[in-house]
């Protein structure tokens, strides 16, 4: 159970305020701005101001900086919360899963955002040293898109965060991660279920096949 002593909920409220916040800030949209970009929900097919939409209609450097902020705002959350005290499970769950609520439904945005892939991935890199729950999501994302193909996008990410959620609680067996990437998958799932692109038929097929 959550631990009732104040200055603990206390810190536990204000890094996710400030998780969510941070996530709530669509640098994709920002630095489209700056480049003098087109509108990236408007234009984009999906109408997602992430970091793919930020390289493909914003440029490289648009792309880049989207990318790096938007692993920041997951990272320095989730790491400056693990640098104090030994938090509860639930707390850090809360934490960890803070800017991610914040880039699908960010407050700054009519809570209108994208789908939180780079996000999720920052916020298991403020996990480190524990290395394991970012390397399971890298690991299928890798095995879904080189070894066996699974697309359109849409499916692929699907899989990759279901196949990730049951390999955290199976076998990372960590109760603060599970939870909070339990958390994690269910809001990007929800934004993917939202988003307004055309999906395709699935196509699974392995790299040697044609």
């Amino acid at each position: 159970m959550l631990c009732l002593k104040g200055t603990t909920v206390l810190r536990t409220i204000l890094y996710a305020l400030v998780g969510y916040l941070s996530g709530s800030v669509l640098y994709a949209q920002i630095f489209a701005r700056i480049f003098h970009k087109p509108d990236l929900i408007e234009r984009s097919n999906d109408h997602n101001p992430g970091t793919a939409n930020a390289f493909q209609y914003g440029g490289f450097w648009c792309g880049v900086l989207t990318l790096v902020c938007d692993l920041l705002k997951g990272f320095i959350p989730v790491f400056a919360f693990l640098a104090g005290p030994k938090p509860d499970p639930i707390a850090c769950a809360l934490v960890l899963a803070a800017p991610v609520i914040g880039h699908a439904f960010p407050a700054f945005y009519r809570f209108q955002g994208g789908k939180g892939i780079a996000v999720t991935f920052g916020c298991l890199l403020g996990l480190l040293p524990i290395w394991q729950p970012v390397a399971t999501l890298a690991m299928y994302f890798i095995l879904f898109s080189v070894v066996l193909q699974i697309s359109p996008h849409f499916y692929r990410t699907l899989v990759a965060y279901l196949c990730s959620l049951v390999h955290m609680i199976f076998i990372v067996k960590i109760p603060a991660i599970w939870m909070g990437f339990l958390v994690i998958s269910g809001v990007v799932l929800l934004r993917l279920h939202m988003s307004k692109e055309q999906r395709e038929q699935i196509e699974v097929k392995w790299v040697w096949t044609r």
